[in-house]
């Protein structure tokens, strides 16, 4: 106890990709681009949302979730990620360690479950037509929000928690550019086969669980969608499911590649690439994905831009 003490509060050094300098400057600009993407797309999302009236319905409340989520999921990345790949000081700090931990598990939890939660959106909005805003209601929409980030939560606090009191005896190598609980695991000196149980086993339940109610919700809304006899009706259903399933796509199967494997087989290297993907360019293609099959949101986001337009205008009359 007391070597695990003597040894828990050291800085941990972030190796990334050292050995490749070259790799490294490229990889920045790649990071801060695809992050000032993610920033502009999600916030004008949001926006949008908020100001077109038309799209104050249940569907939006949760995409202005995701695109907040996305927000404050990659703030709470990228910013030690550049320090890493552009600074010749490749420290964090113990409690900045243990903070981005909690942080990026609680967060990346939240998007598995809130991705569920929209599929059943979807579910009933075109399975029950007719009740939908009965039953997706205001206040079941702000219970189910609580109830994600507080599952979330618990789900977050008991594997960092696991994962911190791992004893490390004075290893404070991280081979990557952030604290992930992989990464984390490998530096502890005794056996983690226990830990990566209890991951594997929550992971099957905040991963797994939605994904499996997410393929049910879609099979009874593909059954539905053959039913309708209105071809407009059809494409707008495609079009808006087809935006979630892209996303879930994409999410899902790197998280389940990363975190649902035996023995967690993936290279180092690999590993590290899988973090980017799903930690900076994922929230950053989730705005794109929704606009680009979204009639009503290509109209609200038009609208943003037009107020945007005018109120530059008029403040630069004002000046003159």
């Amino acid at each position: 106890m007391g070597q695990r003490n003597s040894t828990s509060l050291h800085d941990f050094i972030l190796l990334g990709f050292s050995d490749h300098p070259k790799l490294e400057m490229a990889l920045s600009g790649v990071v801060a681009t695809f992050y000032l993407i993610t920033l502009v797309s999600n916030t004008a999302i949001i926006l949008a949302s908020l100001l077109d009236s038309h799209l104050h319905t249940p569907m939006y409340f949760f995409l202005r979730n995701l695109s907040f989520l996305d927000l404050c999921f990659t703030t709470s990345i990228v910013p030690q990620m550049l320090v890493n790949l552009w600074g010749p000081h490749k420290t964090i700090s113990y409690g900045g360690c243990v903070i981005q931990l909690y942080v990026y598990m609680w967060l990346g939890s939240i998007e598995c479950l809130l991705l569920a939660v929209m599929s059943y959106d979807r579910f009933t909005a075109i399975c029950k037509p007719l009740h939908y805003l009965v039953i997706m209601n205001p206040h079941l929409c702000l219970k189910m929000i609580i109830m994600v980030w507080s599952i979330s939560l618990a789900n977050s606090v008991v594997l960092c928690t696991l994962t911190l009191n791992l004893p490390r005896c004075g290893n404070n190598l991280l081979d990557h550019f952030l604290c992930e609980l992989p990464a984390m695991l490998k530096v502890a000196c005794i056996d983690t086969t226990a830990v990566e149980l209890s991951v594997f086993a929550l992971g099957i339940a905040i991963v797994l669980t939605p994904l499996i109610l997410i393929l049910i919700s879609y099979g009874y809304i593909a059954k539905a969608v053959l039913r309708m006899k209105s071809r407009a009706g059809q494409r707008k259903a495609i079009n808006t499911c087809g935006s979630h399933l892209t996303v879930v796509s994409i999410f899902y199967g790197t998280i389940i590649y990363m975190y649902l494997q035996p023995g967690n087989s993936a290279s180092k290297d690999q590993g590290k690439f899988l973090t980017l993907f799903y930690t900076i360019i994922t929230p950053s293609l989730n705005p794109l994905i929704y606009t680009l099959r979204n009639k009503d949101m290509k109209e609200a986001l038009k609208k943003l831009m037009t107020v945007d337009h005018k109120f530059t205008k008029s403040k630069r009359n004002w000046k003159s």
